[in-house]
Parts: C-alpha cells; sequence; structure tokens
C-alpha cells in the first residue's frame, strides 16, 4: 500500500504552528519554574510573577501600548467578549443602548452581540462592500458607518483583518468618524499582529483583541487591550474569584503561555517586513498556479495588489463546477490542510456568511477555498499544493460529467 502523501498545511488563519524559539521560552515555566505567580510570599512565586509582568511589557511594546493597558485572557474570544459585554455590564442595569458591528465578523463578535440583542440592546450589522461593487470588496461603508452612530451608540467592534478573505478595514477612516463620540472603538486583531503593523493609538483604538496561536504562539493565550491613558477605559469583568489583572480577569496565571504570547509578539513585529515580502510573493504564486491549472477558478476578496487593504497570507478562491465539500474532502484525502472558512463554524452546514455578505450565493460560497500561508509555508508546498487542488477539482469535474 502506498504511503499516504505528506500533508501541507495552508490553515494558517484558524491556527499557526508553534514557533521553536517560543516553545524555548515557554519549556521552563513548564517544567523547572512551575510556581503560582499569585504566591508572593516566595521566591519561586515571585520570579514567576516577574516572567508575567516582563512578558506584558514585552507585548505592550509590540502594540505599541503602555504595559497597565494589557490585560493577559485565554485568547482573542474571550478578549472579544470582555471587551463587548464589560463594556455593556459597565453601563450598569438595565442597561440597553446600540452596538455597531460589521455583518462580516466573526463568531466571537457576531453571538455576542446577539446576546446583547437578547437583553434588549439595539445591534446594527453594517454590510459591506460586494465583490463587484466597484468599492474594496469585504470594506465597510464610512458614510453608512457614520449614518448608523446613535447618541446612545457605547459601542463600535470592528474586525481589523478578516480571518476568512484577508480585507483590512480603514481604521483611520472608523476611528475619525467616532471622534468626539461617546461610543467606543473595539478592534479584533487576531489576524492582524504579525502580517500588518498593528500600533493601538496609529488605529485609535479604545480596545484590540489578540490571540497568542495566530502569530506562532501556543494556543490558549490571550490579551485584551484596555485603553488607561487620555480616556481611560472601564469595564466590568466576567470572570470574579482572584483580583488578578487588577480585578479584570481572575483565574491561576498561564505562565508559560503568557511568556510564550510575548515571546511570539516579538517575534513576530521583529519579522513583519521580511515575512510580508515573502508571504506575498507565495501567496502571488500560489494564485498564479490555481490561475494556470485549474480552469475558472475566481479571486474572492479585495485585488492581490496592495498589501494595506488585503493580508499578504491570504488567498481565497471559489472553483465553478465543484462541490465544496467533495473538493475538501478530497483534497484532505491527498494531504492538503485548507478549508472553506472560519475553524469555529466548520462543523455548520450553512454556507460561508463572509462570502454571501460579499454578494456571492450558496453555491458560488461552498465552491470557495481559503488558504492562510505562514512564515513556516515554502515554494514547495505551494507548488504541490496547487496541483494537487488541479488534479482534485479534474477528478470532480469527470465525475460530475
Amino acid at each position: 500500500m502506498a504511503a499516504p502523501p505528506a500533508t501541507i498545511y495552508l490553515d494558517n488563519h484558524a491556527t499557526t504552528r508553534l514557533e521553536p524559539r517560543v516553545l524555548e521560552a515557554m519549556l521552563p515555566w513548564l517544567t523547572e519554574h512551575y510556581a503560582n505567580a499569585g504566591s508572593g510570599t516566595h521566591e519561586p512565586g515571585r520570579a514567576a510573577r516577574e516572567a508575567v509582568e516582563g512578558a506584558r511589557e514585552r507585548l505592550a511594546g509590540a502594540v505599541g501600548a503602555a504595559a497597565r493597558e494589557i490585560v493577559f485572557t485565554s485568547g482573542a474570544t474571550e478578549s472579544t467578549n470582555l471587551a463587548i459585554l464589560g463594556t455593556w455590564l459597565r453601563l450598569g442595569a438595565p442597561a440597553r443602548g446600540h452596538v455597531i458591528t460589521l455583518a462580516t465578523e466573526h463568531a466571537a463578535v457576531l453571538d455576542t452581540v446577539a446576546h446583547l440583542e437578547r437583553h434588549g440592546v439595539a445591534v446594527t450589522r453594517l454590510p459591506v462592500a460586494r465583490q463587484d461593487g466597484g468599492r474594496i470588496p469585504g470594506r465597510v461603508d464610512i458614510e453608512a458607518l457614520c449614518a448608523s452612530l446613535r447618541p446612545d451608540t457605547f459601542l463600535v467592534s470592528v474586525l481589523l483583518a478578516n480571518n476568512e478573505i484577508g480585507v483590512i478595514q480603514d481604521a483611520a477612516a472608523i476611528a475619525a468618524v467616532l471622534r468626539g463620540h461617546e461610543a467606543l472603538l473595539h478592534f479584533d486583531c487576531a489576524q492582524a499582529l504579525g502580517r500588518i503593523p498593528v500600533a493601538v493609538d496609529a488605529l485609535g483604538a479604545d480596545l484590540a483583541s489578540f490571540s497568542a496561536h495566530k502569530f506562532h504562539g501556543p494556543k490558549g493565550a490571550g490579551a485584551l487591550y484596555v485603553r488607561r491613558r487620555g480616556r481611560a477605559v472601564r469595564l466590568e469583568p466576567l470572570v470574579h474569584g482572584g483580583g488578578q489583572e487588577r480585578g479584570m480577569r481572575s483565574g491561576t496565571y498561564d505562565v508559560p503561555g503568557i511568556v510564550g504570547m510575548a515571546e511570539a509578539a516579538a517575534l513576530a513585529v521583529a519579522g513583519l517586513e521580511g515575512e510580508s515580502k515573502r508571504m506575498r510573493a507565495l501567496r502571488d504564486r500560489l494564485w498564479e498556479r490555481l490561475g494556470s491549472l485549474v480552469e475558472g477558478v475566481v479571486l474572492n476578496g479585495p485585488a492581490l495588489d496592495d498589501p494595506a487593504t488585503r493580508l499578504v497570507n491570504n488567498l481565497n478562491v471559489r472553483i465553478p463546477g465543484v462541490d465544496g465539500h467533495s473538493l475538501l474532502a478530497t483534497l484532505a484525502a491527498d494531504g492538503l490542510a485548507v478549508s472553506s472558512g472560519a475553524a469555529c463554524s466548520s462543523e455548520s452546514p450553512r454556507p460561508s456568511h463572509v462570502l454571501l455578505a460579499l454578494g456571492l450565493d450558496e453555491d458560488q460560497a461552498r465552491a470557495s477555498l481559503r488558504f492562510g500561508l505562514s512564515r513556516f509555508t515554502t515554494a514547495a508546498e505551494v507548488d504541490t499544493a496547487a496541483e494537487r487542488i488541479a488534479a482534485g477539482v479534474e477528478r470532480l469535474r469527470g465525475w460530475a460529467g
């Protein structure tokens, strides 16, 4: 029996491989130095706490924040929940008010604002530019955002870089709309750090969510930026029971995860320029190979020529004439790890809400593939992936014919 083909992993929007240097930084805190960072009565506990605070300083430096503005969490989903629900709870009961977000947000936002809606909060889910609408596909209309603001709007939450089509929102324009308004601005930066420059002041963010495993850090480690300079932001905690993180997020510190996240963030920022050029070249190579090997392949999302409007490691395509579910199964059997959309929605039979928001119909959305490249992706993998996709499409089209 022939050996199965070596797996090529191109699903780096779902998660990334742990960087060996990050693992090296984490290992001592998993083995030799395992004390609880809350145990300040002895030296091992104090050393663990110093590691946490050192990591806080490093992560803050990577995103242009002050150390006291970083709250450690379990990931961007928790950070986003704390940003949205914590802002709402701070209003006091019976809190109503109004929230604005985009129709293409991650489920961490969409499900959370739906929860608020069930409690009487008004929610506006703004549409985005369609695929063939003459504007940058996936971007929010700034005039529509401005028109949606109300006196009782207390939060605007925007995915800075989309996890499916890679579109990068115009953060400066969004922040300008909110200038002078009481509403807070939250950016979900889970896909952004390590792929575009992320500086919270330049973004105009009051709140920003991060997840370590999206930039070669460990799973289960995240952070929320909470502005403390100028107009300080106050949140109600969602987790109680220990007073960690100045009472905003109780629970025993995951010292190895926190150290790993800070190391991963520092490496991501340090290597941003070189890795961006390399990944963009590989992404464009993949698109060119697919275009030459797969008849009728179409690009979803923004054009590939401007790194200010699309993540350089992102490619999303649709392939007419094939069933997307069958294609994914075929590619998985051929050792190619790709997806049709967000990992959190992979169990849902529904097509991607992001692609539907672009104006694609359900069949087009289901016949689409998402590729996410990383610092570990090679040119040989890109070429082999394109060949495997072409072979899989040919088989499926042959069976359909």
